[in-house]
């Protein structure tokens, strides 16, 4: 089954993913209650929950659906910061429940216990990985973080990327200033002002199309290593200095 971004605050995603022949649906971080009660009001009630990380408006929510039901198969990272009764899984976990199947990627960056789910073609990735952009480091380190983007890239490229918001139109105008000579970069920027002007979501997207695109998943690729010592006026850079590079450009970029 496809998954369905249902849309929450200004730019957030709650991805849902309907059950089997009418089972229970999978529902990723919601942050609101209010569009998972709409969803099952359509006949899409939820059974399993997956959470990425403890922000907010990623699991405030919760509350309000564990009052309506109770028997929720919840999973969530092991921090006490998500304070409601869950499973608690971490990287190298497998997660089965209400006839869905995910393993269980730790990717701190964003957060440090923050993790990413994949599996049955998808990737549910919070606000590690965005379409043409990656999150902010508000407690790892770029070390961390550029790992943790190192092990989502190497997923299947098929996999549909699914993450936390809707940022890719904003993130397409810093990776153009990044890397103006890539074509497939080109490409995904026209076709994601076409969708927003739609009123589309530009998500989910393939891994392979995030590879071709995606400035922070191709730290190695020549041309991103070439902008970013142009910007810092050295060439010495590894590839951690140089992904830390990139996000504080990314950081201060005004388009």
């Amino acid at each position: 089954m496809q998954p369905i971004a249902l849309p929450a605050f200004s730019d957030n995603y709650i991805w849902l993913l309907p059950g089997d022949a009418g089972a229970g649906a999978l529902v990723v971080d919601p942050g609101e209650a209010g569009p998972v009660f709409a969803a099952a009001d359509a006949g899409l009630q939820p059974s399993v929950v997956l959470l990425t990380h403890h922000h907010d408006d990623h699991v405030g929510g919760m509350p309000e659906l564990l009052r309506r039901w109770p028997g929720l198969a919840v999973y969530a990272p092991a921090d006490e910061r998500i304070p409601f009764a869950c499973s608690r899984v971490g990287g190298g976990d497998r997660v089965e429940a209400g006839g869905f199947g995910f393993d269980v990627i730790a990717v701190p960056g964003h957060t440090v216990s923050h993790i990413a789910f994949h599996g049955q073609g998808l990737l549910f990735c919070g606000d590690t990985l965005f379409s043409l952009g990656c999150g902010r480091m508000f407690e790892g380190s770029p070390e961390q973080m550029l790992g943790s983007l190192d092990r989502l890239a190497a997923l299947p490229g098929d996999s549909l990327m699914c993450c936390g918001h809707e940022y890719t139109q904003s993130n397409a105008a810093f990776a153009l200033a990044v890397d103006p000579d890539n074509p497939a970069l080109a490409r995904r920027s026209d076709e994601v002002t076409a969708m927003r002007h739609a009123g589309q979501p530009t998500l989910p997207v393939t891994l392979a199309s995030e590879r071709a695109c995606n400035p922070f998943l191709r730290i190695d690729a020549p041309a991103i290593r070439a902008a970013v010592a142009a910007r810092e006026g050295r060439e010495d850079l590894d590839r951690v200095a140089t992904f830390a590079a990139l996000r504080r450009w990314k950081d201060g970029f005004r388009a």
